[in-house]
């Protein structure tokens, strides 16, 4: 009862800290307010949560299954018609994914001083919990392995909103008040995205999907859309509530990590992301010349942050959140992929 109390709690300080986030112009308000108010708590006040806390892990996927269904309800024919010409953009990623975990490798090993393991595994450029899965097989320190892919995250879905509101010189997406999501939605259409909801996440575990808990409702929404059968209409204060719900999850991931591993941690984060974010720039760039994309839109897609987080910064920055999607998807198969191929050798040799 007192963790089912300390959620409900959270989640309640968590819809304040969101509001406020929106009064102050912050973009993703309501997932970077949760997210802010709940990592302070996790790591300055762990002695007020209950012995054994952990924020439920349950309650972050049912809404993550509620994003995947807002960006799958996106997907049209003219978007799927256009994925040939987005080869070369993909060709880019896989050179993009191979480059970034290798600068990463050299921050943590070289600089950071990480054990090899420790140094391979919170390098990955995508594949969040796979390469925790895989690290802690190989012997990795698992809190600082955890610390480096989940600022990665943050760090990511912190700067480069604000970067790109810096840059546009006025707010963007949701803190400029814009949104993919409808307002105007029946209440009688809820159980419907409840069903499409669970009925997304059981196919994403079927099919062994990456992020299934995303993907797996995205590609049944993109289905009902493109088909025409139930185009979904996701309400506004349900995508809120979902992102208050994943920017409180991914804050308690720091509950019992100190304050000065985190510091630590978040310097080498910054070095990390910040020369990701150059090279996502640099690939952006030559994309814009040579497909004709938007720059912002090829930024997005390449820039390393979760599935669901980029997911949320494209929507908020009105980039095409389903091809952004498409994106990161490759680069996490990529990603998963090659740690796969070489887990046996890493094993015998870190």
């Amino acid at each position: 009862m007192r963790h089912l109390l300390t959620t409900l709690l959270l989640l309640a300080l968590s819809s304040l800290s969101g509001l406020l986030a929106r009064s102050l112009g912050l973009p993703l308000p309501f997932m970077i307010g949760p997210l802010i108010l709940t990592g302070i708590i996790a790591t300055a006040l762990p002695e007020r949560l209950p012995e054994g806390y952990k924020f439920p892990p349950g309650l972050r996927i049912v809404f993550i299954s509620v994003i995947g269904l807002m960006i799958g309800a996106q997907v049209t024919a003219e978007l799927l018609a256009a994925a040939p010409r987005l080869m070369l953009s993909f060709a880019a990623l896989t050179l993009f994914t191979v480059t970034a975990h290798a600068f990463n490798y050299t921050v943590f090993r070289r600089i950071g001083g990480y054990d090899r393991a420790t140094a391979f595994y919170a390098a990955t450029p995508g594949g969040l919990y796979e390469s925790i899965a895989l690290g802690e097989e190989a012997g990795a320190d698992m809190a600082r392995l955890m610390l480096q892919q989940f600022l990665r995250i943050i760090v990511v879905v912190t700067v480069l909103p604000l970067g790109l509101q810096i840059w546009l010189g006025q707010p963007v997406g949701s803190s400029g008040g814009m949104t993919l999501a409808r307002h105007a939605v029946p209440w009688s259409d809820l159980p419907w995205i409840v069903l499409a909801g669970g009925a997304g996440y059981l196919l994403g575990r079927v099919l062994r999907l990456p992020a299934g808990q995303l993907t797996g409702p995205l590609a049944l929404a993109a289905i009902l859309s493109v088909s025409g059968l139930y185009p979904l209409d996701i309400p506004q204060w349900l995508v809120n509530v979902a992102q208050i719900v994943i920017g409180s999850a991914l804050g308690m991931r720091f509950t019992g990590i100190s304050r000065r591993l985190i510091l630590r941690g978040t310097r080498l984060a910054l070095m990390s992301v910040g020369g990701m974010l150059l090279l996502a720039a640099f690939f952006a760039e030559i994309l814009h010349v040579a497909v004709g994309e938007p720059f912002d839109v090829m930024l997005i897609s390449f820039a390393p942050g979760g599935v669901t987080e980029m997911a949320l910064i494209a929507l908020s920055l009105q980039a095409n959140p389903a091809l952004v999607t498409l994106h990161h998807i490759w680069r996490i198969l990529i990603t998963v992929v090659g740690l796969g191929l070489s887990a046996r050798w890493l094993r015998r040799h870190l």
